[in-house]
């Protein structure tokens, strides 16, 4: 009934996440939007795995929240370009940032601090447009 009202495809439960994950990189395929789906990311010591959401520092693992790790997976993915605070708006809150919000800011110190174990400053912001990744 759900092929019938619209729906691309179908997989009933119990399933296998990476048949999941194969399901929804073919329907991207053919929508011309493909993604690269990456796991972990690595620079200057500090290990990001998206698979289970976890941030390590020379194999110590590091407590970050959720949304830190967002912002976090979002710079590292950019690393050396600028990323906007309205793009990591979008990401976080979808939606753009307003000119009197702080919360990101305060989500941007307190990764800064967590990220000190590193000993040296890994965000840089880019007065008037952003943040930037430079390990």
């Amino acid at each position: 009934m759900g092929l019938d009202t619209g729906a691309d495809d179908y997989l009933p439960k119990p399933f296998e996440p990476d048949e999941l994950l194969a399901r929804i990189r073919a329907i991207l395929r053919r929508a011309g939007k493909e993604t690269v789906v990456r796991d972990t990311i690595e620079a200057g010591g500090l290990t990001l795995d998206s698979r289970v959401r976890e941030v390590r520092y020379r194999n110590q693992p590091l407590e970050i929240t959720s949304v830190e790790f967002d912002i976090l997976d979002r710079l590292m993915g950019s690393a050396g370009q600028v990323v906007s605070r309205d793009d990591l708006a979008v990401v976080l809150y979808q939606r753009e940032s307003t000119p009197y919000e702080r919360s990101l800011d305060v989500h941007i110190s307190h990764l800064r601090k967590k990220l000190e174990v590193t000993g040296r400053s890994l965000i840089r912001t880019v007065r008037g447009i952003g943040y930037l990744f430079s390990p």
